[in-house]
């Protein structure tokens, strides 16, 4: 098993290598030369998320959909994930995470797009969509639809549940000394309860909770900045610099160089807000909307609010508490980088950063239920939803108990290649994506409803 468990971590490793991120990072840019820089329409993505669609065809609202998908994404990535960029790449990395992010909105939108173009009902009448889809009915490729599908049914026990529930637990118990087990057991049932009601429950909650959390987190951080005002200029300097430059920078931090600063910002950027994965566009397949394009500009915002926004505020958080305080210790750890950051203001850091990391990763372990689920009906269609949901509470558990090294190197890997299918997915039907974007959005139809049907799924 430990000879199985490194053969694994060093597949995780080539995996994602450069050429994963060159992949996904050309394909950002790619897309947003294809889609007239469609980052520039945010504001109405916006504006629909908060619409409802009355004409529009779906089993959950636009605006379920979008917090569905931020709660997968928005997660232990946007907190853990930022400080180990920062410990490995410097403070450098934010710039380079928020470069990615920008871009990555593109590749959102397009891979919602054909989500929803390609979805279909299956016998009870629910949306099922995403890559796996547009694989099979857009491309005629059912047998990477399949590998598509086969990735996210596993990747999900690892990446969306055990891995949240784990750095949960142990945040919980460095902070209350609280077990982890019950830690566990207590997130395992509010999840079992979630889940009992399948997609409409999960995007209730979502609705209720993401929005809450977010708020709570963001005015969390821009407290913290305003006691560190006197250091925020330095630190987006800092930030810009140390970008742009091999130079050493003051504040505490170690010497990283350029391609240190860009290799970890951008993979962790990637990581974070999961663009190019074809993660988000499983429940965006589900939304009410009138048209693909609507919930494709819904969709995008979702990486506009992930990383544009909630890692910007973490690592400004963590660079001026760096900066403030020179004797933060363990800059090489991120996950202790963080804590130490936000542990600088008494009580009141700690308790912001327990409750966002304990939301986050709980609003995390539900949205990707869904995409595993969804995977896993694709492959053995309905029968298969109840068994999935025990399994993936289990796991939920279990994650806080194991030590899961391998399961998130498991995961991790599966991870990266959903992105393959879905980035071809992506690319070969970028003429589709970029004629619908060019007659709903530059030429004004954004609120045409779409005639054509949605067939029902009657093969497995």
């Amino acid at each position: 098993m430990g000879e199985f468990a490194k053969i694994v971590s060093t597949v995780d490793g080539w995996l994602w290598g450069p050429w994963l991120l060159v992949l996904l990072v050309g394909t950002h840019l790619f897309m947003t030369i294809r889609t007239g820089f469609i980052q520039r329409k945010i504001g109405l993505g916006i504006k629909l998320s908060v619409t409802k669609d009355a004409e529009g065809s779906g089993d959950v609202s636009q605006f379920g959909a979008l917090t569905t998908a931020l709660a997968s994404t928005i997660g232990t990535g946007n907190i853990i994930g930022v400080g180990t960029a920062i410990a490995l790449g410097g403070p450098g990395a934010i710039f380079w995470m928020w470069i990615v992010g920008i871009f990555g909105i593109s590749t959102k939108y397009a891979e919602s797009l054909i989500a929803v173009k390609y979805r279909v009902k299956d016998e009870e009448g629910m949306m099922l969509g995403g890559a796996m889809f547009a694989l099979e009915r857009g491309l005629k490729m059912k047998w990477l639809g399949i590998l598509f599908a086969v990735f996210a049914a596993v990747a999900a026990f690892g990446i969306g549940d055990g891995v949240q529930s784990n750095a949960v637990a142990n945040l919980v118990n460095e902070t209350f000394n609280i077990p982890k087990w019950i830690t566990g057991l207590i997130l395992a049932a509010l999840v079992a309860l979630v889940l009992i009601g399948g997609l409409k429950w999960i995007t209730k909650v979502c609705e209720a909770l993401v929005p809450f959390m977010a708020i709570l987190y963001v005015i969390g951080c821009i407290t913290i900045l305003v006691i560190h005002y006197k250091f925020l200029g330095v630190a987006v300097q800092t930030i810009l610099g140390s970008a742009f430059n091999a130079k050493a920078m003051g504040g505490g931090f170690v010497a990283s160089t350029l391609m240190s600063a860009a290799r970890y910002g951008i993979a962790r950027g990637l990581f974070s807000n999961e663009s190019g994965m074809g993660s988000a566009p499983i429940v965006a397949a589900a939304a009410k909307t009138r048209n693909p394009v609507r919930q494709a500009l819904v969709s995008s915002t979702g990486t506009f609010w992930d990383t544009v926004v909630i890692c910007l505020l973490t690592g400004l958080v963590v660079v001026t508490s760096v900066i403030a305080n020179g004797n933060i210790e363990a800059l090489n750890d991120g996950g202790k980088l963080t804590h130490a950051a936000f542990g600088q203001i008494p009580v009141f850091g700690t308790i912001v950063l327990t409750f966002g990391l304990f939301t986050f990763a709980f609003s995390t372990i539900l949205g990707w239920s869904y995409y595993g689920e969804r995977g896993a009906e694709y492959l053995f269609g309905p029968k298969s939803n109840i068994p999935y949901r025990i399994i993936y509470i289990i796991f939920t558990f279990l994650g806080t108990v194991l030590t899961i090294g391998f399961v998130w190197d498991l995961a991790d890997a599966l991870n990266a290649l959903m992105a393959v299918p879905n980035i071809i997915a992506i690319l070969l039907l970028s003429p589709e994506i970029a004629k619908m974007t060019k007659y709903y959005v530059y030429e004004n139809h954004i609120d045409e409803v779409d005639s054509a049907p949605i067939p029902l799924r009657t093969e497995i």
